[in-house]
């Protein structure tokens, strides 16, 4: 999957953020995204980092996290830039979020448009109901997947993975998984050799294959 090929770079990247959103779930992808900014710029446009990072929520609020980590989200539903790369990260938060109809008639309709809209943990669940997942592969935390399989039956659910690349559409399991996907992710866009360089930046080791 090569997302740059109908895609110009610089990407924007979207990450959704709620209260009760798993801390690593968007940070690790943040992390991931604004390293690989650092390292990288794009051929297209030298002066500009490849990725624009930045955290988005339904309303102008501090957030609270698991763990009592409180946020400021740079935009909201209503004010974000247009998203070339939408995360949606999972926590216990997503129980709640999974029935708030703005939030995700805001994810079905952004996704129309994104490049890749992605998934970590049970952000799935979110993905799912905002339609995104209907006959399609995807994974969630392993502890959630009895659950997503049943809350979602048409959904390919897939066990004993890091995540799942469907194209459009890309879900990685729990928390660190996420990770691993945005590096995959980094490698579809910039190529493998950015990926390696922003995991190594990051003392991070990466598990390149799902």
């Amino acid at each position: 999957m090569d997302a740059s090929a109908n895609n110009p770079i610089p990407h924007s990247v979207g990450i959704l953020i709620f209260d009760d959103v798993e801390v690593l779930d968007f940070c690790g992808p943040f992390e991931v995204f604004s390293v690989a900014a650092r390292l990288t710029t794009s051929d297209q446009h030298p002066e500009q980092p490849a990725f624009h990072v930045f955290t988005v929520a339904e309303h102008d609020c501090t957030i609270v996290a698991r763990g009592n980590l409180l946020i400021q989200p740079h935009f909201t539903i209503e004010t974000a830039p247009v998203i070339d790369l939408l995360i949606v990260p999972g926590g216990w938060g997503t129980r709640r979020e999974v029935t708030n109809d703005a939030l995700i008639g805001w994810i079905a309709s952004v996704a129309q448009h994104t490049a890749i809209t992605a998934s970590v943990c049970t952000g799935a669940f979110l993905l799912a109901q905002a339609g995104l997942l209907a006959d399609k592969a995807a994974t969630t935390h392993w502890a959630s997947l009895d659950r997503f399989a049943k809350d979602f039956p048409a959904v390919r659910v897939q066990r004993e993975t890091r995540w799942v690349d469907e194209g459009k559409i890309i879900t990685s399991a729990g928390i660190s998984a996420g990770i691993d996907m945005s590096l995959h992710i980094v490698a579809c866009i910039l190529g493998r050799e950015h990926a390696v360089a922003t995991a190594r930046q990051m003392e991070y080791t990466w598990v390149d294959t799902p």
